[in-house]
């Protein structure tokens, strides 16, 4: 009988417990910048939760910072052409800033790879420049069949990581 009524917990609340693992905090930011740059609300949170998993202090070795890992010299670049006056480096540590630009750049690699989910999160992650050699060289085709001919490892699993979030919160959300 006990194994019954754990099983119907398990059942009926397992959402809950995939919540956990999957959360979606900050989800009116999420869903407002997403908008406004034509993004999926999921897809975003799925890069967030890849890159600081919503950690919103996180600071990466190679100086990324808060929860969609913003290069530094992505976000003085991006808040220049945001027309964001004052920005510096510690508002990378708000989310909303945070998310304002990296949904804004993420958009813009979805617009420079014509809407190519998979050399876009390549870009995100590995630099926009290596990503358009790769495609120009002939290295990589930029298609989900040919990941593996992605150069970095890292990037490469940035893009399975991504992918795999997405689906699950799609799935749930």
């Amino acid at each position: 009988m006990l194994f019954l009524l754990l099983f119907y917990f398990f059942i009926t609340q397992s959402n809950y417990l995939v919540r956990f693992f999957y959360p979606f905090p900050y989800r009116d930011i999420i869903i407002g910048e997403a908008q406004k740059n034509g993004l999926e609300p999921l897809l975003v949170a799925a890069v967030i939760m890849v890159e600081s998993s919503f950690n919103e202090e996180a600071k990466s070795p190679k100086g990324a910072l808060g929860l969609m890992q913003v290069m530094p010299e992505t976000g003085f670049w991006a808040a220049e052409q945001m027309q964001l006056e004052l920005f510096s480096l510690e508002q990378l540590f708000d989310p909303h800033i945070n998310i304002a630009i990296g949904t804004w750049y993420l958009a813009g690699l979805f617009r420079q790879f014509n809407g190519n989910l998979y050399a876009a999160l390549a870009a995100y992650n590995g630099g926009r420049g290596h990503v358009s050699r790769w495609l120009r060289e002939g290295i990589w085709d930029g298609t989900r069949e040919s990941l593996n001919d992605i150069p970095f490892p890292e990037t490469y699993n940035f893009v399975l990581k991504v992918e795999r979030t997405y689906k699950q919160y799609k799935r749930i959300y």
